[in-house]
């Protein structure tokens, strides 16, 4: 048996030895062949892994199903998640798998599934969880060969990016995750000697847990860049597919003054009236931003796979997330990128002369919460969102995008499902703190009517 909960909206994650097993790995190698089938792809599959311990031993029981299922393989070994969906578009094969425990803790690990250059999920991984417990797989003897792509992905980067002036001071902080086995060599090929931090590899994470969406995981960062007398500090999740960035003063830039610092590069470099796509959760100075730059703002479902969906969609040159998730189709190939994005604030740094906070200093600063996930159980929370839509609608302005998006006088509030877990997430900003106390208590007290209590240790 095959634990059903491991199959998220996203992608494939669970404990290992828990309910992500290695009989699981080879099922969804089996089941992957089926999938490929459907859709008609013939050709070879690349797979990844991040530093984690358990990575190595679901490598070779999903290597043992695609190869068991008639398909060839290409390895490429201990990467950054964006550098196998580089893969996509590099080594001729038709499909990706990353073994990736993203930002969760180094018992976790998981499975994030390309098909062509797009990623599988939603229905797509219920459908291959069926087709797993179906299991009727094609046999045959596919092979296995190896490709090292870190040396041409940094040369890609490099003739993308060009060389950046060497007197630029920047700490970079891997967080000891996958994103050490290629930061070093690709920071120094653009002609920098940056500061860094737990640059060593190792997936049990021992300095700090590499998420930089917490404010305890970036304090190493914010001393190191007041220390070093930097001009920014550059932070990665596990896998270096999210950016964490904190300005010369050590303060923390979420990803949505992040994404407005790219759009208006954008937008003034390629053209105005060009989407620029974002999540629910981002602060209202980034669409006000985007407008004001001659963008159009959309504002869309959170999660990286329906943001890239949308992005194509849309034929948008730039989207993000608050999460640090960062897509560039505009001299890019439209994925996540963590070390793409650090070298391209870094152009835009250097390009302009002017600090990150100079950069951002005329962009207003509200008063806001971090998310606050609130413990809701999976077959209440749905329903909740629902009455939620029904009772602010009738009294205010409300977006509907992904959850319920209240728009107050001076604010705003977010209550939305998660995709992961189950739990509530929500947000509140306002253009001072009485304001933001009123919006929270507004909503908060709803909440308590349908049960739901929102703890003082609700956080990021």
């Amino acid at each position: 048996m095959i634990a059903p909960g491991i199959f998220r909206t996203y992608d494939i994650r669970g404990i290992y030895g828990k309910d992500l097993t290695l009989e699981a790995a080879e099922a969804i190698g089996r089941g992957y062949a089926v999938i490929l089938a459907e859709r008609g792809r013939k050709g070879a599959v690349a797979v990844g892994r991040d530093n984690r311990p358990s990575g190595q031993a679901l490598r070779d029981a999903l290597v043992r199903g695609l190869t068991g299922a008639g398909l060839d393989v290409v390895d490429i070994g201990i990467v950054p998640t964006p550098l196998l969906y580089w893969s996509l578009h590099h080594l001729g094969v038709v499909a990706g798998i990353q073994i990736t425990g993203s930002h969760n803790p180094p018992e976790y690990n998981g499975f994030k599934c390309s098909v062509g250059t797009g990623s599988l999920h939603g229905a797509a991984i219920v459908h291959l969880r069926d087709i797993i417990a179906k299991g009727a797989f094609p046999t045959g003897k596919g092979v296995v060969r190896s490709e090292a792509v870190i040396d041409r992905y940094v040369a890609d980067m490099k003739a993308r990016i060009g060389t950046l002036p060497a007197g630029m001071k920047v700490v970079i902080d891997c967080g000891n995750g996958a994103g050490a086995v290629a930061a070093p060599q690709l920071f120094a090929a653009l002609g920098l000697t940056p500061t860094m931090l737990f640059a060593e590899s190792d997936g049990t994470f021992p300095n700090h847990h590499p998420d930089p969406t917490v404010v305890e995981n970036l304090q190493d960062l914010i001393r190191s860049v007041r220390e070093t007398g930097s001009e920014v500090g550059i932070g990665f999740d596990g896998d270096a597919d999210r950016i964490g960035i904190v300005d010369g003063d050590g303060t923390i830039i979420w990803g949505d003054y992040l994404l407005l610092l790219y759009a208006r590069d954008v937008l003034a470099r390629t053209g105005k009236g060009q989407a620029i796509i974002f999540d629910v959760k981002c602060s209202q100075a980034l669409p006000d931003g985007i407008e004001k730059a001659g963008g159009k703002a959309v504002m869309w479902k959170t999660g990286h796979s329906l943001i890239k969906d949308k992005m194509k969609e849309m034929h948008a040159p730039l989207a993000g997330e608050m999460s640090g998730h960062m897509f560039f189709s505009e001299g890019f190939y439209g994925h996540d990128d963590a070390l793409y994005a650090a070298a391209r604030l870094l152009r835009i740094v250097a390009d302009s002369g002017r600090t990150v906070k100079e950069l951002l200093a005329d962009v207003p600063r509200f008063v806001s919460t971090p998310e606050l996930r609130v413990d809701c159980p999976d077959d209440l929370k749905e329903g909740i969102v629902r009455d939620a839509l029904a009772h602010f609608s009738a009294r205010y302005k409300v977006s509907d995008v992904d959850g319920v998006r209240i728009l107050f006088d001076g604010g705003w509030g977010l209550i939305r499902s998660s995709n992961t877990q189950p739990i509530l997430v929500l947000r509140f900003e306002a253009d001072s703190e009485r304001r933001l106390g009123e919006l929270r208590a507004e909503v908060e007290a709803w909440l308590a009517t349908k049960g739901v209590t929102v703890g003082t240790g609700a956080g990021h």
